[in-house]
């Protein structure tokens, strides 16, 4: 096997050259950046942007298959301008086997391109603490992509989104999920001072992202189950919305916008994130009801596509995939915008529907 993601990607640089170049002759109406903006920001973009959200795993199982699907997208946040990335280049967390990343948390991945699971915790014992030494973090940009495409400054015709910071996620690879709900649970005072360690962690790892010429920076945190939230939003706006607001508020004053990722059904802490001025949310908006999300939340922020992972993705046929698409495209966004296309590909789901799922993407319009 080769050493790469997809053993047969970038085999013929000059034909996938001229694919990229008619593409963008193509789209030459709206540049990507531009549509993005409109998108974010209710402007009337001509179509809804694309965002690819591809684990290695599926890029490993498709391989040539895969990349003759892409070949075919206009993606706009710069994917066709960064090159694959290495197996043997993958991060801790997908990497297959056992890895430790750079805060100490030891990972095991089952399959190789799927996240895996956190094992061995650093703060497991609040005795460690007194000794943790923070890891020492890069910034900006990578040549490589993983996942989606993050540019800067590589191009004015691209969108340009950076970063991917986690907190509620980062307390748990440190202390361990059960440790942490209990201390949160007890209101032990050594939470607290994690909680405003991280966040001095991440403040100063934020302004080295912010010498870069970035669009927007990315955050994350799996904040729900599959009915609800897995603390009370009570307790969440007490303890984690003020740390939120210190990040995000840095972010928006250097004139970037805010991105945030969140698993699960988060519908009673979404008016929170709005409000704290989070431009762009990735959620699962299945398992919320399509319906309530139109009804309070569709003209208030831009949603960066989630479609069904637990069924008609990897269950459905082509054709249910199609309508699936066009539903939530529907139900979240307008004529004004309010939407990128966003689907997760991984390696459960069938060839034939992702073919599907772009198709739907490349010739939606509102």
């Amino acid at each position: 096997m080769k050493n790469s993601i997809s053993e047969n990607q970038h085999t013929n640089k000059k034909e996938t050259v001229t694919v990229f170049k008619s593409r963008q002759i193509s789209n030459a109406a709206m540049s990507s950046r531009e549509r993005v903006q409109k998108a974010i920001n209710f402007g009337h973009p001509d179509r809804p942007p694309i965002s690819h959200a591809i684990l290695p795993a599926a890029q490993i199982k498709y391989g040539k298959a895969l990349d003759e699907i892409l070949q075919t997208v206009h993606e706009d946040f710069g994917w066709d301008l960064m090159t694959d990335m290495k197996r043997d280049e993958l991060p801790p967390l997908y990497k297959g086997g056992k890895n430790l990343d750079s805060f100490g948390t030891l990972w095991e991945v089952a399959e190789e391109g799927v996240c895996g699971i956190p094992i061995k915790h650093p703060l497991k014992e609040w005795s460690s603490y007194s000794n943790y030494k923070w890891p020492e973090l890069s910034a900006g940009p990578s040549k490589k992509r993983l996942y989606s495409g993050h540019i800067a400054g590589t191009s004015p015709d691209y969108y340009a989104r950076g970063g991917w910071f986690i907190f509620f996620e980062q307390m748990q690879q440190l202390r361990g999920m059960e440790n942490l709900l209990m201390d949160l649970a007890l209101d032990r005072p050594e939470v607290y001072k994690l909680r405003d360690n991280l966040l001095q962690f991440n403040l100063r790892w934020l302004d080295k992202w912010l010498q870069f010429p970035y669009d927007g920076l990315h955050f994350a945190d799996d904040w729900g189950m599959q009915n609800g939230p897995i603390i009370s939003p009570e307790m969440w706006r007490r303890f984690f919305k003020p740390v939120y607001k210190q990040m995000f508020d840095k972010v928006l004053n250097a004139g970037m916008d805010v991105h945030f990722h969140s698993d699960g059904n988060i519908i009673e802490i979404l008016p929170d994130l709005i409000e704290l001025g989070v431009k762009v949310i990735n959620c699962q908006l299945a398992i919320m009801g399509l319906n309530e999300i139109k009804k309070s939340f569709a003209g208030k922020v831009c949603f960066r596509t989630d479609l069904d992972r637990q069924s008609i993705m990897p269950f459905g046929t082509p054709a249910q995939v199609r309508e699936h698409v066009k539903l939530v495209f529907d139900s979240v966004g307008s004529k004004k915008g309010g939407i990128i296309a966003c689907g997760e590909i991984g390696p459960d789901i069938p060839i034939e529907n992702i073919r599907a799922m772009y198709d739907v993407f490349m010739n939606y319009r509102y």
